[in-house]
C-alpha cells in the first residue's frame, strides 16, 4: 500500500491518496476518508452508480428488494444515505447535507464540554471481553449519556471526540489481526458473535439506528500506517457483520484513528489500543425523517 500511495503538499496541508482512501494532514491534526460506497460494491449483487448533476448516486439491492442508496459529492464526501423500501417509502438514514459544506477539517471539530454521568466507568465504557451480553446490548441501545446540544452531521461526530464522547461505547479488542494486516481470519469471526447479536437485536427493534465502527491502533509504527491500518480494519469488521451474521449494512459506518486515541498511555505496543469501537450515533444525527412514496 506504501508503494502506490501519492503525496502532495499545498498551503501548509499535506494530501496522501492510497487506493480507496485520502489522508489529510494540516497544522490541527490527520485525518483519513474512504470510499463510502465500497464496503456495498464488495458485497457484490445489484450494485450501481450513475451521476446526477455535481452529485453521485449509488444503489445496492440487499435481499427483500431493499435498496440503498448512498449519494456523494465530486469529491467522494457522503451526503446522504437512504433505505428505499419496495414500496417506494425512504427512510434517511444519514445526512450530511443539511449544514453548509465545511471548507475545512478545522470546521468539522465541535469541542463540546465533558458530558455529566453517574454510572460507572465500566457500563460507560464497556469491555466486550468481559462484559456479560446484556451490558453490551444496554450500551449500544442506551441514549446518549447526556443531552447533546444541538444535531451533527456525520463528519462532526467522526472528528469530534468531545462528541463522541456523549454516547456509550463498546471496546472489541478479541479480535487478532496480523501486523500490517486488516483481514479477519475466518477462526476470529466467532468473536463477533455477542456483538453481532446485540446490534441486530438493537436494528431490529429501531431500523433506523445508526452505529459508528471505530478503527484504533497502538503507536508503534508511523501515523500515515496507522490511520490506514485502522480504517481498513473498521471496514472488515463492519463487512464481516453484515456477511456472517446479516447486520444491514446501511446502519454501519465507520472511521478509522490510528494512534490518535489510546486507551492506555504507551508508545510501546498494546493489546488495549488495537481494538475496534462500537457507539450508537442515532441520535447525535437525529436524522429518522420517514418519506412518503413518490408520485
Amino acid at each position: 500500500m506504501r508503494a502506490r500511495r501519492r503525496e502532495f503538499t499545498e498551503d501548509g496541508v499535506t494530501v496522501i491518496h492510497e487506493p480507496g482512501r485520502t489522508i489529510v494532514r494540516d497544522g490541527e491534526g490527520v485525518f483519513i476518508r474512504h470510499d463510502e460506497t465500497a464496503r456495498f460494491r464488495d458485497l457484490g449483487g445489484d450494485f450501481r452508480t450513475e451521476r446526477r448533476g455535481n452529485e453521485m448516486v449509488s444503489s445496492y439491492e440487499r435481499p427483500g428488494g431493499v435498496r440503498v442508496i448512498t449519494v456523494t459529492d465530486d469529491n467522494g464526501q457522503l451526503l446522504r444515505r437512504i433505505r428505499r423500501y419496495p414500496d417506494g417509502r425512504e427512510v434517511i438514514l444519514i445526512d450530511n447535507s443539511f449544514r453548509p459544506r465545511a471548507r475545512t477539517f478545522e470546521e468539522q471539530i465541535i469541542v463540546l464540554p465533558p458530558p455529566e454521568y453517574s454510572m460507572s466507568q465500566e457500563r460507560y465504557m464497556v469491555d466486550a471481553g468481559e462484559a456479560p451480553p446484556e451490558m453490551i446490548y444496554e450500551a449500544l441501545t442506551a441514549p446518549p449519556v447526556q443531552r447533546p446540544p444541538r444535531r451533527y452531521t456525520l463528519d462532526e461526530v467522526r472528528h469530534s471526540p468531545t462528541v463522541r464522547a456523549y454516547t456509550r461505547s463498546v471496546d472489541v479488542n478479541t479480535i487478532n489481526f496480523d501486523a500490517g494486516s486488516w483481514e479477519v481470519k475466518p477462526d476470529q469471526i466467532g468473536r463477533l458473535d455477542t456483538i453481532a447479536a446485540a446490534l441486530g437485536r438493537a436494528i431490529t427493534a429501531n431500523p433506523n439506528e445508526v452505529f459508528l465502527i471505530e478503527g484504533h491502533t497502538d503507536a508503534v509504527g508511523n501515523d500515515t500506517d496507522n490511520l490506514s491500518l485502522s480504517d481498513r480494519r473498521a471496514q472488515s469488521i463492519a463487512a464481516v457483520l453484515t456477511q456472517s451474521y446479516n447486520v444491514p449494512p446501511e446502519n454501519l459506518t465507520t472511521q478509522g484513528y490510528g494512534e490518535q486515541y489510546p486507551k492506555v498511555q504507551t508508545q510501546g505496543p498494546s493489546r488495549e489500543n488495537r481494538r475496534v469501537t462500537l457507539r450508537r450515533v442515532t441520535e447525535l444525527l437525529n436524522q429518522q425523517n420517514t418519506q412518503a412514496p413518490q408520485q
